[in-house]
């Protein structure tokens, strides 16, 4: 039976890598995947996504595909699976199509993303995904101290940004992920914890 899978993880837990190693598996096989993101998603290229660790394959944009298959759920068929990345970039009815194409076509759709932003509050699309999402799963990543991390830290001149847009392209330049208490005091490496321990 399709299922509609969301598996989100903090900035650099490799949540793009996996979409691809799970697109290429399907393609290995000889099925036909379908790889998606989101138009807001555009730092890569229109067509393109890109992993931090170099691995990159063309893509489609959702709001093409949907606008493409419509409600005619037969169209979607001519594929055993949709990869979405950038999920929390999806609207609330993006999810809700995608879980009538699980449902009414029975292609499995496995959508990546983050869960929370820079300031911990849910994307639209992510709460969308852990509200009806089948099967829920988590890509690790360390926090430097070694804890787990959860939390996606904007950073601008060696601090975390606290306030500002929800959306704010950028990479490790602009992020990083920290575990809950270390988000919480600002630390961004085991220098700045060093520090606050003299002042």
């Amino acid at each position: 039976m399709a299922k509609l899978y969301f598996r989100y993880g903090a900035m650099g837990s490799s949540k793009t890598a996996n979409a691809l190693m799970v697109h290429y598996n399907y393609i290995e096989r000889g099925l036909k995947a379908l790889l998606l993101k989101p138009k807001l998603e555009n730092r890569d290229g229109e067509s393109i996504i890109k992993s931090r660790i170099g691995l990159e394959h063309e893509c489609r944009f959702v709001e093409d595909f949907i606008e493409d298959i419509g409600t005619k759920w037969s169209r979607a068929r001519e594929f055993d699976a949709i990869v979405v990345d950038e999920a929390q970039f999806l609207t609330e009815e993006q999810v809700d199509w995608f879980s009538e194409v699980v449902d009414l076509a029975g292609i499995p759709v496995i959508c990546y993303g983050l869960r929370t932003d820079f300031m911990s509050k849910v994307f639209p699309g992510s709460k969308r995904l852990l509200e009806i999402a089948d099967k829920i799963e988590e890509v690790k990543t360390v926090c430097w101290c070694g804890r787990k991390a959860t939390n996606n830290a904007r950073i601008s001149g060696g601090k975390i940004v606290r306030s500002g847009d929800q959306v704010f392209m950028g990479g490790n330049e602009s992020y990083t992920a920290l575990c809950r208490m270390h988000f919480k005091l600002g630390f961004l490496s085991y220098e700045d914890e060093k520090k606050a321990e003299w002042d």
